[in-house]
């Protein structure tokens, strides 16, 4: 199985930049090893269970819950049975039909 991640956490009584903060996230997510991919509004993390997905929100927010009184999050999934590496073949199959996306 794939679960594939949309997820943005950061904590609202920072001010105007919380990349202090959301660095702190990233770094947890690499150290636990899944397949990630950063984005400017948001991470999409590829896990083989909805358990794993959850876990990671829970320590991201636990990353945060001792600097902040007020955590905005959002979370969208994509469960798919029988597939993995959806980051990349997703990606792959709108190259194979147009091209190189990334610039």
């Amino acid at each position: 199985m794939s679960v594939l991640m949309n997820f943005a956490i950061f904590p609202t009584d920072k001010g105007t930049s919380v990349s202090e903060y959301v660095s702190q996230i990233i770094d947890m997510i690499r150290s636990l090893g899944f397949n990630y991919k950063l984005s400017p509004m948001a991470t999409v993390i590829e896990t083989a269970t909805m358990k794993q997905a959850l876990e990671i929100v829970q320590k991201a927010n636990d990353i945060l819950e001792p600097y902040s009184d007020r955590i905005y999050s959002t979370i969208t999934f994509d469960i798919q049975k029988g597939k993995n590496n959806r980051i990349e073949s997703k990606v792959k199959s709108i190259e194979n039909r147009i091209g190189t996306v990334d610039k």
